[in-house]
């Protein structure tokens, strides 16, 4: 009888909550057959079966257990059935044999789809684990398919159809859910990095219409070149490097009595997903380049919303960057993601009018905001670190030598 323990997923990680079952108790499973989903206080991990054969499930989805506790049992002694086809090639049949069935049928001169509103195999598990209808759910898919996508994005902004929740007249009633570990601990690490710091948050704007041209002029070349689009995260994060190596204090954090200064730049970029705010981490950034910053950013995004990041990639950092623009937010105060000392919020791009050379003008303009902890940042460090990002983002040529290459020319 081979024993499934709950596998050590970090350092300073005690106890897991069984998230759910993959398999029945009595299923007999295959090797390296995913047996069920582990919530830890950073990600969500898969356990696999090392053998073939019988499971007995011990512990229930929902239970809290500690790190190295059985949570089943397989009996290998138990023949195995032929293996006639893997999951993935049954699923990827399913998913042709329900995209043919989808495909447009003609009456008449009359082309009818029965794609419309069917969800893809994918889309159809998450919808049931969730409690989703088909029918409150816009497919985005090949002739109004739904997707695991529309599903997941259904489920993230609460919708029903319109962008909001509907709710029968004068109702009442209430609901309670269990906070995922992920969340109790976002919880308590925002309430001890608001209590444990000295939080103060600094203000600028900034003038996008270089950004903006340059991407306009070079967007497609780009995209064609290095196979990923030119976005604003990096320039934001290019032109952060340069400002924390010029202003360490940003970059550093307290241990102990001491102020550890960082050499590097390791910037982490906060991601929303379905199951809360999630922090992967670029390493060495300063070091790459803007095409080699979008490609780790699109892959650390992308597997952060599919909840596939590791433990590593969501460790350390040094400086945060956090995007509340894509949302639609003017202006904010982002938090610190401890123990880093400052985080830098961008924000929605508007147009405003603004007084320029004695007239006033339309330019786009975005609100950013520098959350710092003033016990290792002074208040002179931290607005000229934002100044410093200003200028850089409104002179992009001047990310290139990190200062004004007349001056650096003439040595002044």
């Amino acid at each position: 009888m081979l024993e499934v323990k709950v596998p050590v997923v970090g350092e300073s990680i005690n106890e897991v909550v069984i998230a759910n079952w993959l398999v029945k108790d009595g299923d007999v499973v295959d090797i390296d057959q995913p047996l069920c989903e582990i919530d830890s206080d950073k990600a969500t991990f898969e356990v696999t079966a090392e053998k073939a054969g019988k499971v007995s499930i011990v512990a229930k989805a929902g239970d809290t257990v500690p790190v190295g506790a059985v949570i089943a049992k397989i009996d290998t002694t138990v023949a195995i059935p032929p293996k006639k086809e893997t999951p993935a090639a049954i699923k990827e049949k399913e998913e042709t044999k329900t995209e043919k069935a989808a495909e447009p049928q003609t009456v008449g001169s009359k082309e009818i789809s029965y794609a419309k509103g069917v969800p893809s195999p994918a889309a159809a598990k998450l919808m049931a684990e969730h409690g989703v209808k088909g029918e409150t759910i816009a497919g985005s898919g090949k002739e109004g398919r739904i997707t695991k996508e529309d599903v997941l994005k259904g489920i993230t902004q609460k919708e029903k159809g319109n962008g909001h929740t509907r709710h029968a007249a004068f109702s009442r009633q209430t609901r309670k859910e269990k906070m995922s570990t992920l969340r109790k601990t976002i919880a308590k690490r925002l309430v001890a990095a608001k209590n444990d710091t000295a939080m103060l948050t600094t203000f600028n704007e900034v003038d996008m219409s270089a950004i903006m041209q340059i991407r306009n002029q070079y967007k497609d070349k780009f995209k064609e070149i290095h196979g990923v689009g030119l976005g604003f995260m990096s320039f934001f994060t290019k032109a952060c490097c340069i400002a924390l190596q010029e202003f360490p204090a940003v970059n550093g954090i307290i241990e102990d009595e001491n102020i550890v200064f960082h050499d590097y730049c390791d910037i982490g970029i906060a991601v929303s997903t379905p199951r809360g705010l999630v922090v992967p981490v670029i390493r060495n950034a300063e070091s790459l380049s803007m095409a080699e910053i979008e490609q780790a950013i699109l892959d650390l995004a992308t597997r952060g919303r599919d909840n596939k990041l590791t433990l590593e990639e969501m460790a350390g950092g040094t400086f945060t960057i956090s995007n509340g623009g894509v949302f639609g937010s003017l202006l904010s105060t982002p938090i610190l993601n401890a123990p880093q000392s400052a985080i830098l919020g961008m924000h929605k791009i508007e147009e405003r009018p603004i007084a320029q050379n004695g007239q006033v003008v339309i330019r786009p303009m975005m609100y950013v905001a520098l959350s710092y902890d003033h016990r290792i940042i002074d208040g002179k460090e931290s607005v000229s670190f934002l100044v410093k990002v200003k200028q850089l983002l409104e002179n992009p040529a001047l990310m290139l030598t990190g200062d004004d290459p007349v001056k650096m020319l003439l040595g002044l």
